[in-house]
């Protein structure tokens, strides 16, 4: 089994595609709704959190890790891989490299949390990267809430959205990296909004092959039955996160309610 978890639903556009990439592997899904969002959250309390879901996690039987969050990846992966040496871990980071080879402009924008632009982890893709070209950080402030609360295109979250990108436009970028996984459910509306020639870079399908590595690596079969088994949990809000999925992922099922201390 796989164990995935997020501050929300963000992760959720992950899990997406990993159904598709293994529809019959089983996963438990875990939405830390009750802290929701990580991205003001300091280090310390991101770490708390994502030892305790971890933990939760591999007593439910989990044999890899998915992070599927990027403020939790830049604030705590490392520190679970030293606590978890034999636990295989996945994690998110913007995908700076691919943006940086693909622009014509050499200017590139990175969308993502306050937390996350503020990361080492971020600093040193950047260092690492992106040579010449100008990447311009710009937190999407507002845009976990937006997706949390549903509201992927209205007035509301034009204005949102329109905001958060208006620096990347004036700095001429040619790409955006959307360094949150909340962020793939406004992409349909960032298009909206973009000239057709800046491109949107989501890093999904790099996790996605990352974790289908791992998982032979690791000898980690996927279940040999024709509908995998899928648990979704929240710490906050269970019927907003089956309502979420059922209406724009179109999954109707369950959503459990647990107390997670950490």
């Amino acid at each position: 089994m796989i164990g995935m978890f997020d501050s929300g639903l963000g992760g959720l556009s992950v899990w997406r595609q990993l159904r598709h990439a293994l529809p019959q592997q089983d996963v438990v899904y875990l939405a830390d709704q009750g802290y929701c969002p990580y991205g003001e959250r300091s280090q310390a309390e991101i770490i708390a959190r994502a030892e305790a879901i971890t933990a939760w996690l591999l007593q439910q039987g989990a044999q890899l890790l998915l992070i599927a969050c990027n403020t939790a990846t830049s604030a705590a992966a490392r520190h679970l891989r030293e606590r978890y040496p034999q636990l295989p871990i996945v994690g998110m980071e913007p995908a700076i490299k691919p943006a940086v080879l693909a622009s014509q402009s050499g200017r590139v924008g990175v969308l993502a949390t306050h937390a996350t632009l503020q990361g080492d982890k971020f600093r040193q893709l950047v260092a690492q990267f992106a040579g010449d070209t100008l990447v311009v950080p710009q937190a999407g402030k507002g845009f976990v809430e937006l997706v949390e609360s549903g509201e992927l295109d209205s007035e509301r979250s034009r204005a949102v959205v329109g905001r958060a990108l208006a620096p990347l436009l004036e700095h001429g970028v040619d790409h955006v990296v959307l360094g949150c996984t909340h962020y793939p459910f406004l992409a349909p509306l960032m298009r909206q909004l973009l000239p057709a020639h800046i491109d949107l870079i989501d890093p999904t399908d790099a996790v996605i092959r990352q974790t289908l590595r791992l998982m032979q690596q690791h000898g980690i079969a996927t279940e040999d039955s024709d509908n995998a088994r899928y648990r979704f949990v929240s710490t906050g809000q269970p019927p907003s996160m089956a309502h979420f999925l059922q209406h724009t992922l179109g999954t109707n099922v369950g959503v459990e309610y647990i107390d997670l201390p950490g």
